[in-house]
C-alpha cells in the first residue's frame, strides 16, 4: 500500500513503528506511544524489543515483517547511524513515511537520492533534527527573523559531555549535525567554507574532540565545537548581531534557557568601546521538543505538509558535515618545511634542502623545488613547477605552470618561462640507461621570453631578450633579442628589450628605442633628433 498526499489521514487512523529500541529509540518509543500511533517496535535486540513492547503494548516484528504490514504507514529508524540509507531506502521504496534520526545518511549522494525517492513515491521523509523543535529555539529562530539583534556577524556553539563515547562514528558526526542545522536556519545559506581539526584520544581512528568553522557569503561566521571528553555536560548557542547578542543554552531551567543581551560596540576617536546590558530572558512555553517533533511527523503526514526538518535540510547538513570530515581526513605534513621569511611558500609546495629563495618570491601550489637549487628575489613560480636539482633561476624571472628546470639549466635575471614549456637535458634519453653523466648545459640569458609549449634541446644558449614563439621546437644557438619560431626554430625577426616586434624603422613602439642590424646581430642606436 502507497500513501497519497491528497489522502488525510486522521492521527487516531495512523500507525507507526520504531526501529531501534536502544539509547534514543526508546524515547521516540515512549512519545509515539504517548501520541496514540504506535502500533510496533522493532531491533536487533529481541529482549529489548519484547520488553519495550510489553511496556508500550506494543507488537514486535523484524524489519521485513513491518515493511510488508499494509496497516503500518509509517516508520521512525533509530538505529547507528552506518544503516540510516539502508533501512530508509527499503521503507521509502515499500511505501512507508519516514522519520530517520540525525544524520539522514553518511554522504551527500545517498542522502539525496532518498529525497528523490521520497519526492517520486509522493511520502514524508523527515529528519530528526530536534532542536528545531525546542521552544527556545523557535523563538530565537523569530527573534533574529525579526532583526532583534541586527545583522548577523558569529555564532558558536557548544556541545560538551563526559560520554556517550561512540566507537562507530566520531564526535562530529554524533553531536555536530544539531548545531550545524541550528545555525544552517538563523544564516539562511550554506556555507562557502568550511574547516575542521579533531583529535582522536580514546581511540585513533575515531575523533573525540572536534571543532569546525564556517564561513558564510553574506560575511557571517561560525564554528562548532563539539566533545565528549569534558569535564561537565554544556549544550550553548550564542549567537552574536550588530545590535545584540542571544544565548540559547539547554543547560538552563526554561526561565532561562534563552537569553537577550542588548550590548553594542560603540566607536568613540576611532576606537571601538563596549556597552554591555544585562541579559534578560525571553519567555518561553515550556514543552518536551521531542515530543513536539514527534507530534510534527504526525501532522505532516496526516496533512500532507512538508515537515521543518526535510530530507533536504538533512542534505544541506550533510554536506556540511562532509566536508568537515574531508577537512579532518587532509593529511597532515610529518616533514620539517624550512622557511623563508622573505619569500611566500604555498603549504602544498615542498622545497628540499639546501635550497636558497630570494626575498619576494612565491611558490605557488603543488610545486618541488629539489635541493641544491638557488631562486633569486621577486620571482613568481606558479602551479606544479619542478626545478632543480642544481639549478640556478637568477631575480625577477616568472615560470608559469607546468614547467620542469632540470640539471644542466641556468635561467638568468628576467627570464619567463610560459605554461608547459620544456627543457631537455639530454640528447638521446632511454628509460633503461642511466645517462646522467652526459647532462648538457642550457643557458638562458637575461630577459628572454619561452612561450608556451616551447621546447628548448638542451646545450644551446638562448641569447638576451631573446623571443621563442609558443610551440617553437628550438634546435641551435639563438642570437640575442631574435624572435624564433616553427619546427625547428628559424628566425623571423627581431624583438625589442620590451617584448616587441620590430618592424622596418627599427624603433620599439613602446619605448621608442631605436635599433640596427650588423653582422647578423641586433645593436642599439641613439634616437635621431628630428
Amino acid at each position: 500500500m502507497m500513501n497519497h498526499p491528497a489522502e488525510k489521514m486522521s492521527q487516531n487512523a495512523m500507525r507507526l513503528a520504531v526501529v531501534g529500541c536502544g539509547y534514543w529509540g526508546k524515547n521516540l518509543v515512549r512519545n509515539f506511544a504517548a501520541l496514540g500511533v504506535l502500533a510496533g517496535v522493532c531491533d536487533a535486540n529481541a529482549e529489548q524489543a519484547a520488553a519495550m513492547a510489553a511496556q508500550f503494548n506494543a507488537m514486535t516484528m523484524d524489519f521485513d515483517t513491518l515493511l510488508g504490514n499494509a496497516e503500518i504507514q509509517a516508520v521512525v529508524i533509530a538505529a547507528p547511524a552506518a544503516m540510516h540509507y539502508r533501512l530508509a531506502r527499503q521503507a521509502l521504496t515499500a511505501g512507508k513515511h519516514v522519520f530517520v534520526e540525525k544524520p539522514l545518511a553518511l554522504n551527500v549522494d545517498e542522502a539525496m537520492e532518498l529525497c528523490r525517492l521520497a519526492e517520486n513515491h509522493r511520502l514524508i521523509l523527515m529528519v530528526g533534527h530536534l532542536l528545531h523543535y525546542h521552544p527556545a529555539f523557535l523563538r530565537l529562530k523569530q527573534l533574529v527573523a525579526d532583526g532583534g539583534i541586527g545583522r548577523l556577524q558569529y555564532l558558536y556553539s557548544n556541545r560538551l559531555n563526559l560520554g556517550k563515547v561512540r566507537r562507530e562514528e566520531n564526535a562530529l558526526w554524533s553531536f555536530a549535525p544539531h548545531d550545524i542545522s541550528m545555525i544552517l536556519a538563523l544564516v539562511g545559506s550554506e556555507p562557502d567554507d568550511v574547516t575542521a581539526v579533531g583529535g582522536a584520544y580514546l581511540n585513533r581512528q575515531v575523533a573525540d574532540v572536534t571543532t569546525s568553522h564556517l564561513s558564510f557569503p553574506g560575511g557571517e561566521r561560525a564554528h562548532v565545537f563539539v566533545s565528549w571528553l569534558h569535564p561537565f555536560k554544556e549544550q550553548k548557542l550564542v549567537v552574536v548581531g550588530e545590535r545584540g547578542m542571544a544565548v540559547f543554552d539547554d543547560g538552563e531551567p526554561w526561565d532561562r534557557k534563552l537569553l537577550l543581551y542588548p550590548h553594542e560596540i560603540q566607536w568613540k576617536d576611532g576606537v571601538p568601546v563596549p556597552n554591555k546590558a544585562t541579559g534578560q530572558p525571553i519567555p518561553l512555553d515550556e514543552s518536551e521538543p521531542l515530543k513536539l517533533e514527534c507530534q510534527h511527523f504526525i501532522d505532516c503526514i496526516c496533512t500532507s505538509s512538508p515537515p521543518r526538518t526535510d530530507g533536504w535540510e538533512g542534505v544541506r547538513v550533510l554536506k556540511v558535515l562532509q566536508r568537515a570530515q574531508m577537512a579532518m581526513d587532509k593529511p597532515v605534513r610529518t616533514t620539517n618545511q624550512p622557511v623563508f621569511p622573505g619569500a611566500t611558500v604555498h603549504e602544498s609546495a615542498y622545497v628540499d634542502q639546501p635550497t636558497t629563495i630570494g626575498d619576494g618570491t612565491k611558490i605557488w601550489h603543488f610545486s618541488h623545488i629539489l635541493g641544491h637549487t638557488d631562486i633569486g628575489r621577486n620571482c613568481v613560480i606558479g602551479q606544479n613547477v619542478t626545478i632543480g636539482p642544481h639549478v640556478v633561476v637568477g631575480n625577477n624571472c616568472k615560470i608559469q605552470n607546468n614547467v620542469s628546470i632540470y640539471k644542466g639549466v641556468r635561467l638568468e635575471d628576467g627570464v619567463f618561462c610560459g605554461p608547459s614549456c620544456v627543457f631537455t637535458n639530454v640528447n638521446n634519453p632511454r628509460a633503461e640507461i642511466e645517462r646522467k653523466d652526459e647532462f648538457r648545459q642550457t643557458l638562458v640569458k637575461r630577459g628572454a621570453t619561452i612561450g608556451a609549449n616551447a621546447t628548448v634541446v638542451c646545450g644551446h644558449t638562448l641569447g638576451e631578450y631573446c623571443f621563442i614563439a609558443a610551440g617553437a621546437v628550438v634546435t641551435s644557438d639563438v642570437p640575442p633579442h631574435a624572435l624564433m619560431a616553427g619546427v625547428p626554430a628559424r628566425q623571423i625577426g627581431w624583438m625589442s628589450h620590451d617584448g616587441e616586434k620590430l618592424g622596418p624603422d627599427m624603433t620599439c613602439p613602446r619605448s621608442g628605442r631605436c635599433y640596427r642590424e650588423a653582422a647578423g646581430r641586433l645593436e642599439e642606436v641613439a634616437a635621431q633628433a628630428s
